[in-house]
This record gives C-alpha cells, sequence and structure tokens, in this order.
C-alpha cells in the first residue's frame, strides 16, 4: 500500500492537468473538426491521404510526417464499423479519418499540455495559477486548429513540451529528453532548429551518451520513413532536400508580414487577450521579479528558436505557438503576482 500511494502521487501530477486539458481541447475543437471547410486547405487533405496509405499524390513538405496520419488511419477502421453519424451529409469513407485525427491529436495535445503545465510549476507558480494558465493556452484558435483537424502539430507541440519541461526539471526528466529526441525527428523536418536547445538545455536530464542513442534511434526512424515513403511514392529521395532549402525563400515575406499591421495583429492573436497579464507584470518592477524565472536563457533561446521556425514558415502566427510552454509558465508566474496585488490592495491598512 505505501509503494501504491506514493506511485500515486507522479501520476495525480500528470494525470490531472492532462484530463483538465483534454476536457478544454475537445470542447474548443470539436466545432473545427465538425465544421471545418477542407475544399481549401491542401495541409489537412494531405494528411487525410497520408493516413488512407496514399504516400504518391503528397507534397514532400508533408510525406514523411507520418506518426499522427497511420495512428489515425488505424484508428478509424474500428471507427467506420460505428456506421455513418447523422446530421449534414459528409463525404463517403471520410469522416472516420476525420474523428481519428480529432481524438488522436486531443490525446497529443493534451499530453503537450501537461508538460505545460509541470513547466509552469518547476518555474515557481501555483497550482490554481498553472491550471488556469494552461486553460487559457489552450483556448486558442490555434489549439482548436491543431486538436480538431487532420494535421500533425499536436506531435509536434508534445516534443516543444517535453523539452521545456526537461529543460527546466533537469534531474529526473530524462525520459523526456530521450522521447522528444525520438519523436522530434519524425515530428517535423524543422526539429532540426530546436535540437541544439534540447541537447544543452536537457543535458542536466540525460547526459551526451543517452542523448547520442536517443537521436541516432530518431533519426533511424526518419531514415526508414523516408525509403519506405519514396519507394512507395516512387519519388527522388532528392526532393527533399530541395523542398528543406526552398523554405529559405520565405524569410524576407515573413520579416515584411511581422513589421506589417495585419502581421502585428496576427502575432497578438495568438494568445489573445491573456498577452496583458504578462505585459502588466513586465511594466514594473515587482511584476519583473515576478517573472524573473521566465527571463532567463531558458526562455530568451527558446523564443529565438520559435522566432526561427515562424520566419521559414512564413505562417507567423501558427508557428508562434509553439512558444505556449514558456508562456504557460509566464502566464501563470504573472497569474499570479496580479492575485497578490490585487490581495495586497483589498487588504485593510492598519492604524499607525
Amino acid at each position: 500500500m505505501p509503494a501504491l500511494l506514493r506511485a500515486a502521487g507522479p501520476l495525480r501530477r500528470w494525470l490531472l492537468p492532462w484530463a483538465l486539458a483534454l476536457g478544454v481541447l475537445l470542447n474548443v475543437a470539436y466545432p473545427m473538426y465538425r465544421h471545418y471547410d477542407f475544399s481549401h486547405s491542401l495541409d489537412t487533405r494531405s494528411y487525410l491521404r497520408l493516413a488512407s496509405g496514399r504516400f504518391d499524390s503528397v507534397n514532400v513538405t508533408r510525406r514523411y510526417r507520418l506518426p499522427v496520419p497511420l495512428a489515425a488511419g488505424a484508428l478509424a477502421r474500428p471507427l467506420a464499423v460505428l456506421g455513418t453519424p447523422g446530421g449534414a451529409p459528409r463525404p463517403a469513407g471520410e469522416w472516420p479519418l476525420r474523428l481519428a485525427f480529432y481524438l488522436v491529436n486531443s490525446l497529443l495535445l493534451a499530453a503537450a499540455g501537461a508538460c505545460f503545465y509541470r513547466g509552469a510549476r518547476l518555474a515557481g507558480a501555483g497550482a490554481g495559477a498553472s491550471a488556469l494558465a494552461l486553460a487559457a493556452v489552450l483556448s486558442s484558435r490555434w489549439a482548436g486548429y491543431a486538436a480538431g483537424l487532420p494535421l500533425t502539430d499536436s506531435l509536434y507541440l508534445l516534443v516543444f513540451g517535453l523539452s521545456y519541461y526537461a529543460g527546466r526539471r533537469g534531474p529526473g526528466a530524462g525520459w523526456a529528453v530521450a522521447l522528444a529526441l525520438v519523436l522530434g525527428p519524425l515530428a517535423k523536418e524543422s526539429f532540426v532548429f530546436l535540437l541544439p536547445w534540447l541537447i544543452w538545455f536537457g543535458r542536466r536530464a540525460l547526459g551526451w551518451r543517452g542523448q547520442a542513442g536517443a537521436l541516432a534511434l530518431g533519426l533511424a526512424l526518419l531514415l526508414a520513413a523516408h525509403y519506405w515513403v519514396d519507394k512507395a511514392a516512387g519519388a527522388a529521395p532528392a526532393t527533399s532536400v530541395t523542398n528543406a532549402l526552398a523554405h529559405v525563400e520565405n524569410f524576407t515575406y515573413s520579416l515584411r508580414k511581422a513589421f506589417s499591421l495585419k502581421g502585428a495583429a496576427e502575432l497578438l492573436s495568438i494568445f489573445g487577450l491573456f498577452w496583458l497579464p504578462v505585459l502588466a507584470a513586465l511594466g514594473r518592477a515587482d511584476g519583473r521579479r515576478a517573472l524573473a524565472p521566465v527571463l532567463g536563457r531558458t526562455e530568451a533561446t527558446l523564443l529565438a528558436v520559435v522566432v526561427l521556425h515562424m520566419l521559414l514558415s512564413g505562417d507567423l502566427a501558427r508557428m508562434g505557438y509553439l512558444l505556449a510552454p514558456a508562456f504557460t509558465a509566464a502566464l501563470a508566474l504573472s497569474i499570479g503576482w496580479v492575485w497578490a496585488v490585487l490581495a495586497q490592495a483589498g487588504a485593510p491598512s492598519r492604524e499607525r
């Protein structure tokens, strides 16, 4: 019994934020899953084809991001047995895949949310403030987008969440570093930009040898995926290299967009009004002291990694949401600071 109680502690620390995140995501993402117009989205149609085992008609940018589509394809088969749901007509044979992506992505993004929460707690935020910050961050339209649609952003956000948690935790989080290194190469090609950050800030959690072994496994899985997909699609391996270099051309476009009024509004919309507590804290000396745990090199360099993703992608807000792990911690600390200020303002003054 004592051993069971000791095991229940870590489980509770992860299970409760995961359940909170899953509850928020299933609600936030459902309208996206149910009503999204797929006719103008090349990304979603590509991943639906991947989940169906069709590789030859998928753009090389998305062709090798297999874990989420393969998991959704496997889940769609038993879902198809349930029959076509009622309501508005849906494309024949497609609704099980859409539902499977909705479920798989929600589960993965909820796991990422649990990492966000644990990162905020390790930064020194209280449990209530961390839970509120997590719910706020997952209410973003980009969380609904990642969870509700046939996309693979959820897995990459999990990689970022694991990485940030490991960087915060240090010893005892070697499993998170190893998992991020195995999943990262298959989650997104731009993981190469997160990799130096993860290796450096994850070194206290997992030593160089452990990191090298986990990364070797991740790269082996990536090479196997490339070989399998290229063989199935009849594509030349060099096309993936050419496609990666082509993304450099997005730099100029992204910079122009970022410094435009529309681009600024797009950036502010990533976390919406939840920027305000953070900005308010940054504007005061006591607020900056409260935010001190997230104003160091760890978050500054992670921000640089996210900015690089944004510039290469051209999709500023969608890539900007990769900052969610660090922003959750900053928002949680800001909420704690706001509560303290309000409590101090509402306390009765002592008579001298």
